[in-house]
């Protein structure tokens, strides 16, 4: 028996790129298995059906990684 798991995109907060085949990066809150939800960077297939790697993170994650953005000079 396959371990399957579940994912249900609760908001898309921004689609950061897209790629010429329509594969899109995006940032999102995602519920893994049912579990709260978290903030998720990854690309995603047009139709959602496939998604790459990607890197989820906790509230307490972003926010160190919000303060470290707004911090920078450059963007």
């Amino acid at each position: 028996m396959a371990n399957e798991f579940k994912f249900e995109i609760v908001e898309t907060l921004a689609v950061l790129s897209e790629s010429s085949k329509g594969w899109t990066k995006e940032l999102n809150l995602v519920s893994w298995n049912d579990r709260e939800p978290k903030y998720d960077i990854r690309e995603w297939a047009p139709d959602k059906s496939k998604m790459g790697k990607g890197i989820t993170l906790s509230n307490e994650e972003a926010a160190v990684l919000k303060k470290a953005l707004d911090s920078r000079k450059d963007i």
